[in-house]
């Protein structure tokens, strides 16, 4: 029979150490799964982060932060998506117009985001107050983005498929938004000091 090379205490060593990132990581999703009972869509938002575990750990700016990344990458691809549905040919006048807006308000969804995740580099120190103002200012707007789009496609002349492909994507990424939203009013909320 052959004998292990390792000694005893390494072995120990290497045994503790992988037990120790695993409770390390076990933490770190059930932190994000906590976290995620302050939104609307908690179910949506671990399934989202919870794959940034190792990188969020249990750091309440890095959750927000990960949350506007991961709104971010949605809204570039719904903008992608609807610019494309923007050019399908036989468009009725009222859907091209429609679609024309979407496409508006999308970018204007991005554009915001980008500046929220912007600001969040600025987070700390005095100022504190201010950015995470701006942060919210500018996630609240680009989620009455995407629910404007949705606006030009009310009523039954506007049924049909278009209007279902448009809905499954505005939906999903005015989800993941508000899911950023609410994690960034969660930290801001934890540090922004009680009024006297």
């Amino acid at each position: 029979m052959e004998r292990s090379s390792l000694s005893p205490a390494l072995t120990v060593t290497t045994a503790f150490f992988i037990l120790f990132q695993l409770s390390a990581a076990q933490t770190n999703t059930d932190y994000i799964k906590t976290s995620c009972l302050a939104t609307t869509y908690p179910r949506l938002c671990y399934d989202s982060l919870s794959v940034y575990a190792n990188k969020i750990q249990t750091s309440p700016r890095r959750l927000a932060a990960t949350a506007l990344a991961v709104a971010i990458s949605s809204a570039k691809s719904t903008l992608k998506s609807m610019k494309v549905l923007a050019k399908t040919h036989g468009l009725k006048p009222r859907e091209a117009a429609a679609m024309m807006d979407c496409v508006e308000e999308a970018a204007d969804s991005v554009d915001e985001l980008n500046k929220s995740m912007g600001e969040m580099s600025h987070v700390g120190g005095p100022d504190f107050e201010f950015h995470m103002s701006n942060i919210q200012t500018w996630v609240s707007a680009a989620l009455t983005d995407e629910d404007t789009c949705l606006d030009g496609f009310a009523g039954k002349a506007m049924d049909g498929n278009l209007k279902i492909t448009v809905r499954r994507h505005i939906n999903k990424v005015a989800q993941l938004i508000s899911n950023g939203l609410a994690l960034v009013n969660k930290y801001a909320s934890a540090h922004t000091p009680p009024s006297t």
